[in-house]
């Protein structure tokens, strides 16, 4: 008899988990509880009355499925909205906040569950999604069209983890003055495609010959490097960077207090890590609506590496470039372009601040390790203060030991939800152990114990935090949880 085939249909698939389920768990369990089983009784009904069906409900996950990709949107946006009025209601410590991602796909619906790369897709695109958010892929956009009052803004093409293509993906907007428009995309539509791929190729035509002219005869000379015989000052052992006053490309010169604004942060906040000679504001401010070049600047302040970008605000959005350079080879390091909304100015201001810090410490000094230590807080200040904390911790003596974690306990105090300062607190009270600085190792070992666990609750994919609890349990010889 022949195998019975697997029954595949198209469908729009709906995933959606809780931000920060792990800390909200870690803090009242029974209160989390409560909140999701009626938060997930909210969504069924809403799900159903679009036309929608539970698929599966676990733990702080829920999936449905969907006969029309509007539908399912449309769903989605009801949910975020609803989901807000309640959360409006509770602490902000006790909010609940969704993540949802949408896809439109093929899968194998066998009983009353399906499978397949449709159902994986959806689930990468919900963890795409910020907190109240929706993400829905490419396939699902072009089918909705302008048939929703929503905006998008286009992500690109995402590469997601077990999926063999990028996915192309886009923020669903919720606020009314976006609806109808697409953000950052400059695709043609799919009716223009043959137009568009013969225009493509004549433009490629064009655009090598014009480019084989101009590299013959009109190529500019390469960067001019700075020359270490010719700066000002001896170059420190430790990287030294001038952040130059970043471009207001606004068109307004009331704007210039906020690019002015992020250059100062940015200069104070690398004040403040370790590792780093960083030129004072006074200093780089003289070069403000000058041109300079990068290897001039280099040589009269004495620095290796230049910060330069420009900062562009249209209606309540802002768009902030930056690219790091080093003077003695010319080479552009990093670059990075950020699009934000401009809700609260100093929060967006020390959110920017924060990837740029972290990207600069991973390319010049401590590595990806910044990364690791950035996840967790939105606080500027909280994270400085655990990189501040690091550097003393890595000095492996009791008296600096103790100052970091003063420095970590701070950290806690500022954002209490940092896992990433309860796992070095905890590591500075193993390592009075080791270090055989502790009047009672019971006790420290307890207190790395405990941070470890409540560094686990708050983020449970943190790796030192499990590496710290791994050596809390060797240090006590139980090798077998050790190793598990």
């Amino acid at each position: 008899m022949a195998e019975e085939r697997a029954k595949r249909k198209l469908t729009a698939i709906l995933s959606a988990d809780v931000k920060g389920y792990s800390r909200l768990m870690g803090d009242d369990e029974e209160a989390t509880v409560r909140t999701i089983n009626a938060y997930r009784e909210v969504m069924t009904g809403l799900i159903e009355e679009q036309n929608g069906r539970v698929v599966d409900a676990k733990g702080d996950n829920l999936l449905a499925q969907f006969p029309s990709v509007v539908d399912a949107v449309r769903c989605a946006v009801e949910i975020q909205k609803e989901l807000k009025v309640r959360n409006d209601e509770l602490p902000e410590n006790k909010r609940m906040e969704f993540r949802i991602g949408i896809n439109l796909g093929d899968v194998i619906e066998e009983r009353d569950t399906i499978y397949g790369d449709g159902v994986n897709i959806a689930a990468r695109l919900e963890g795409l999604a910020e907190g109240g958010g929706i993400c829905i892929s490419g396939t699902a956009f072009d089918h909705i069209g302008k048939k929703l009052p929503v905006g998008y803004e286009y992500l690109g093409e995402q590469t997601v983890k077990n999926i063999e293509k990028p996915v192309r993906s886009y923020n669903v907007l919720l606020e009314p003055e976006y609806a109808g428009e697409v953000i950052g995309e400059d695709r043609p539509k799919p009716r223009q495609w043959r137009w568009a791929a013969l225009a493509s190729a004549v433009v490629l035509i064009v655009v090598a010959g014009a480019f084989a002219i101009w590299n013959f005869y009109f190529r500019p000379p390469p960067m001019e490097v700075a020359s270490v015989e010719k700066m000002a000052f001896p170059l420190p052992d430790k990287p030294s960077i001038a952040v130059l006053p970043f471009e207001n490309m606004s068109g307004d010169p009331k704007q210039e207090y906020f690019s002015d604004g992020i250059s100062e942060e940015i200069i104070t906040a690398l004040s403040k890590t370790p590792k780093m000679l960083v030129i004072a504001r006074n200093s780089t401010f003289s070069y403000k609506g000058k041109a300079v070049k990068v290897n001039q600047v280099a040589e009269e302040l004495g620095v290796r590496y230049v910060l330069e970008g420009s900062v562009r605000k249209a209606g309540e959005r802002v768009r902030i470039t930056a690219q790091l350079i080093d003077a003695l080879t010319g080479h552009h390091l990093w670059a990075e372009r950020y699009d934000k909304d401009l809700k609260d100015i100093f929060a967006l201001q020390d959110d920017i601040t924060k990837k740029i810090i972290t990207a600069m410490q991973v390319k010049l000094t401590i590595g990806e390790n910044a990364r690791l230590f950035a996840r967790g807080t939105e606080s500027l200040e909280t994270y400085l203060r655990v990189l501040q904390g690091v550097e003393l911790y890595w000095h492996y003596n009791s008296e600096d030991n103790s100052k970091a974690r003063q420095i970590f306990e701070q950290a806690i105090e500022l954002d209490p939800y940092y896992a990433v300062a309860y796992t070095r607190l905890g590591w500075t009270h193993w390592i009075d152990v080791w270090l055989k600085s502790t009047k009672s190792p019971r006790d420290s070992i307890m207190q790395a114990f405990q941070s470890a666990k409540k560094a686990i609750a708050l983020d449970d994919s943190l790796p030192t935090a499990y590496g710290l609890l791994a050596s809390v349990y060797l240090i006590k010889r139980q090798h077998e949880r050790a190793i598990s």
